[in-house]
């Protein structure tokens, strides 16, 4: 896991503003530290995960991170909470078509500071 001193080094090249209020947001919080490493981190090492990834082994009403972009391949078919950095548009739809819900990290550590409940997916 990265320090908050390397994650504010490369927070330094990003000029997404959107990406770096996250960033900022998800330092404060402890559980949260590890997904604002994952952010930091260059493009080339972003996580994008298909839908069908998310719904293997998944226990419904569960909270699920994916600090990257959710893409839409894939079917799902349990009730559960998606937080990503981005969403394609076929996935969103894919997810609230199955009763789901979809976040964005930013949304999320506002209303959940702690980071209660939500498993990193990477």
């Amino acid at each position: 896991m990265k320090t908050k001193t390397q994650i504010e080094t490369q927070l330094r090249r990003k000029t997404n503003p959107e990406l770096v209020k996250t960033i900022i947001e998800a330092k404060k919080g402890e559980k949260w530290l590890e997904v604002a490493g994952i952010l930091s981190s260059p493009r080339v090492k972003k996580i994008n995960v298909n839908l069908d990834k998310k719904s293997s082994g998944k226990d419904e009403g569960e909270v699920i991170v994916v600090p990257g972009k959710v893409l839409s391949e894939g079917e799902i078919s349990k009730k559960i909470k998606v937080v990503a950095f981005s969403f394609s548009e076929k996935a969103k739809e894919k997810i609230e078509k199955a009763k789901g819900e979809t976040w964005t990290i930013l949304e999320e550590i506002k209303k959940n500071p702690e980071g209660k409940g939500i498993k990193i997916i990477q």
